[in-house]
């Protein structure tokens, strides 16, 4: 009975071993797949047509201004005001009292200086797969300039590249170690695994 009993634990020891090595495995393809694409020196990024805000809440969960979606404007403002980009999709959550694309269009109108004339508002923006889906789909840009922070733009680059599209990252600054920073960045490990799962199995959200 105890040698079955260690038998059985040590199956599970390696199962989760093998676990274990398959979400490291599944990150690495990512940031290995992506290498190069991505860019922190706004004197180095290659001149786009169109830049894709990839949406955030505009405030914390304690209702104080979200660092993230304020980096994420400064980023691409910084891009506008030094000539990188023609023109802007912000895509987010477009819900009942709730309209991320509206509050980026806002924030880089009237503090980023940005001509309102050149964001387009894309409310369907649910998740990542799907602003870059609709990024070439809907709105027929395949070679844009992605803006988030470093550690989101790796995934954001993984599905673009997936789905044919010739698309570079700007980080946008990341945030100290706020309230929000260790589940942001582990819930990003699992979801670089969720994208590799999707890739591998031709699993895609629906546009």
């Amino acid at each position: 009975m105890l040698k079955k009993v260690a038998n059985f634990l040590k199956i599970i020891f390696r199962l989760v071993e093998l676990g274990i090595l398959l979400l490291i495995l599944a990150n690495f393809w990512v940031v290995a797949l992506t290498s190069g694409r991505t860019y922190t020196k706004i004197s180095k990024v290659p001149p786009r047509d169109c830049a894709l805000v990839l949406g955030t809440s505009p405030k914390m969960r304690s209702g104080v201004a979200n660092p993230y979606f304020t980096a994420r404007m400064d980023a691409v403002g910084t891009l506008y005001h030094h000539g990188k980009i023609k023109k802007i999709i912000v895509s987010g959550e477009k819900s009942e009292n709730y309209d991320e694309p509206a509050a980026m269009k806002r924030f880089l109108v009237y503090t980023e200086g940005v001509p309102e004339n050149i964001i387009i508002e894309d409310p369907k923006g649910f998740n990542t797969h799907k602003s870059i889906l609709r990024c070439k789909n809907v709105y027929g840009q395949k070679n844009v300039i992605i803006v988030s922070q470093g550690f989101h733009n790796l995934r954001a680059l993984f599905f673009a590249r997936n789905n044919g599209m010739n698309a570079l990252g700007f980080d946008a600054q990341d945030v100290s170690k706020n309230e929000s920073f260790y589940r942001n960045h582990t819930r990003e490990f699992f979801a670089r695994v969720l994208a590799v799962f999707y890739y591998v199995l031709g699993i895609s959200p629906e546009e």
